[in-house]
């Protein structure tokens, strides 16, 4: 499967993804709604698309594809967004995908789905495959929904579900725990000890690319994280400063006073992606033959030792595929 198209290729997830793929051997057409603000790589097809809100004919981008990689969708987009919103992009733009993929013989449909389709923001024990589907916002139901039309589309599937991803230019809810980490003052985290399970963009893109190369993963659902033990909150914020050669300079402090408040102000939400667990058991995916680059405390590390202040951009890396995983 030489000749891949990539979806959602301008985002976080999209550039390291692209860059990758073309650079391991495999001819890439890269799928965006608006032209990159920055080029891809030298030999990367790209193609532009209506926004995934409106129904549109995906035929064209998959002319000569043998395989798909779908990350295209929107994520966490504001509390006052519409369900239908989310069901629209998320949901019924994969569905056609998928169908328009079946129709054209594509042989590999990798669906970028979340643990969010499995799980609300927390959790009481670490989730795996067999944890029944109980998304608790319209973001994890409609990418439930959309690993069910993957799976009655008759493409040959892989999901992916990944937990929160971190690396070079990411935004949201790890964008703000980077801005805090990387703020010259002292932090009353010390007490949380609450564990929460992360990925590594070079992680994710090394999952994608077992998966294509496996034949045995095609019909299978993976929940995707770094190794090993999830970090504590406090424990993230310590590797990130002293990887900067800096103290962590902790604070100890109740969880509850950071808890109460932010219920009694009605963003319960906030406090469930801070303070809860969220842990998942990669067990399945890594018994598959998987291999993990790194676990949460190195990759960590390494990315902030790219960061240089609270204004800096990263450049996204351009994340190797592991070479005893060459394109068949």
């Amino acid at each position: 499967m030489r000749r891949l198209l990539i979806t959602g290729a301008s985002g976080f997830i999209g550039r390291p993804t692209v860059s990758a793929f073309a650079g391991g051997g495999y001819t890439v057409r890269a799928s965006v709604r608006q032209p990159p603000r920055a080029p891809f790589a030298a030999g990367v097809e790209v193609v532009e698309h209506q926004d995934l809100s409106h129904p549109f004919d995906w035929g064209p981008l998959l002319d000569g594809v043998d395989a798909v990689i779908h990350l295209a969708g929107i994520s966490h987009i504001g509390r006052r967004a519409a369900p239908e919103l989310y069901d629209r992009v998320n949901h019924q733009a994969t569905a056609q995908l998928a169908r328009a993929a079946a129709e054209s013989g594509v042989k590999h449909f990798v669906l970028m789905s979340s643990i969010r389709a499995q799980s609300g923001p927390a959790a009481d024990h670490a989730l795996n495959e067999s944890d029944a589907g109980a998304p608790s916002d319209p973001y994890g139901r409609s990418k439930l929904a959309a690993e069910g039309a993957v799976r009655s589309a008759g493409v040959p599937f892989t999901i992916l579900r990944p937990v929160l991803v971190y690396g070079g230019g990411v935004r949201g809810n790890f964008a703000f725990l980077l801005r805090a980490a990387d703020s010259r003052w002292p932090l009353a985290m010390k007490n949380f000890n609450n564990r929460r399970s992360l990925l590594g963009i070079d992680n994710l893109v090394s999952a994608m690319n077992f998966v294509l190369t496996t034949p045995a993963t095609i019909g299978e659902t993976y929940i995707v994280a770094d190794p090993g033990m999830p970090p504590r909150m406090s424990d993230v914020f310590s590797t990130l400063r002293k990887a900067q050669g800096r103290w962590s300079l902790l604070l100890p402090m109740p969880m509850e006073y950071v808890e109460l408040p932010l219920r009694l102000i009605g963003r319960s939400d906030i406090w469930d992606r801070l303070g809860s667990n969220l842990r998942v058991d990669v067990g399945r995916l890594i018994a598959a033959g998987w291999r993990p680059l790194h676990d949460t405390r190195e990759g960590l590390a390494a990315l902030a030792q790219q960061t240089r202040s609270r204004n800096s951009t990263v450049t996204p890396p351009c994340v190797p595929l592991t070479p005893d995983r060459p394109p068949p």
